[in-house]
């Protein structure tokens, strides 16, 4: 097929360190690449790729201070996709909803992945008046908050099997990779691993709208001898990162669309003791991957329990479930239905969310 994947430009793709949707783009598009599809890859500049890249701006923005705002590169780029729409079987955006209102004409041969989460008031008439416009998610929890969106799938994301090396030997310090962030609970993690008597390695940035949450909450928590603040790494980095570690915390309290760390530390088969919020239900497996908790006593308690599980069979779990080959082979299924008309749209999740958005969804 011919495949057009259009990623945000904040980030390369993949990106140098942070970024989860522009690593899932790489991912998805080396993997198509791999399979034989003509794929062609809209991103930054400095994007690495094997596939035909046709570059939105000459780098990306979030680590060029004279661009804070990548919307002028943005529209720039979706006007030349929009240009070149009729080269590809199918166009395949991740950047979230700015595009509908350009491509609404040729909805029947796009599909959206839809990466951040969907609980925020605005977004529910949005995706009710623009219910032609065919969108994937990432987890089913990802759904609730707008029903009256048009699913055409659930896809969860999958990571190259070559990527990590799985460990069969636990290590002897906890893990925390991520964002320092109030939804992402670093402190928690802190208090987890300090009640548990264990070192902690946090491999964390920090972004600027999340600084006083780090100098207020975090910072006064570092000196402790079993903290380790060791910054942001990149993929190379997170395999032995990773791996080394008894176990990594996921202690959030949002609700996470998908959760790409959980994943990662299972390819190195590293459990994940995480809270029960978002996706996390649906990517652990209680037991068998890690534990799923709903307080700190229980994370501390799930902690002393990780001899239990089998790093062997967390990687095979990986494997079946969360490799990149999976999440192509999921995706190009979903390419066919719509260039050939099949695609229809999935039936609503009741919102177990908490929050309210006002109005029935409809039938489907």
């Amino acid at each position: 097929m011919k495949i057009a994947q259009i990623a945000p430009l904040s980030e390369s793709v993949p990106p140098r360190l942070y970024g989860g949707t522009e690593r899932i783009v790489s991912y998805l598009t080396e993997e198509l690449v791999r399979q034989g599809h003509d794929v062609t890859l809209f991103a930054s500049a400095d994007s690495l790729t094997s596939a035909t890249l046709v570059p939105g701006r000459f780098r990306a923005t979030r680590l060029d201070p004279a661009c804070p705002d990548p919307t002028a590169s943005t529209m720039l780029m979706l006007d030349r996709v929009r240009r070149m729409a009729d080269d590809f079987d199918i166009l395949h955006f991740h950047m979230d909803c700015v595009q509908f209102p350009l491509f609404r004409h040729l909805a029947d041969r796009t599909l959206t992945t839809l990466h951040g989460r969907l609980d925020l008031p605005d977004l529910y008439p949005f995706y009710h008046e623009f219910d032609d416009m065919p969108v994937v998610s990432i987890s089913n929890s990802q759904r609730r908050p707008v029903p009256d969106a048009n699913w055409a799938g659930t896809i969860y994301h999958g990571v190259p099997a070559a990527l990590y090396r799985p460990s069969t030997e636990p290590g002897d310090y906890l893990a925390f990779l991520g964002r320092i962030s109030p939804e992402k609970q670093p402190d928690e993690a802190i208090r987890i691993a300090l009640r548990a008597g264990l070192p902690l390695k946090l491999a964390a940035k920090v972004d600027r709208a999340d600084a006083d949450y780090f100098h207020d909450r975090i910072r006064p928590l570092l000196d402790h001898p079993l903290i380790d603040l060791i910054g942001e790494i990149g993929d190379k980095d997170k395999s032995g990162f990773l791996g080394g570690a008894k176990a990594l915390l996921f202690p959030i309290n949002w609700p996470e669309p998908f959760g790409m760390v959980m994943i990662e530390a299972m390819a190195a088969g590293t459990p994940v003791i995480a809270y029960r919020c978002g996706s996390v239900e649906e990517v652990v497996e209680h037991g068998i991957t890690g534990f799923i908790v709903d307080s700190q006593d229980e994370a501390v308690a799930a902690v002393g329990r990780i001899g239990e599980l089998d790093r062997r069979k967390i990687r095979a779990r990986f494997m079946e479930r969360f490799s990149a080959e999976r999440m192509a082979l999921d995706y190009v299924d979903l390419y066919r239905k719509a260039a050939e008309g099949r695609l229809h749209a999935l039936p609503a999740i009741p919102d177990r969310s908490g929050w309210s958005n006002g109005a029935a969804g409809k039938a489907t």
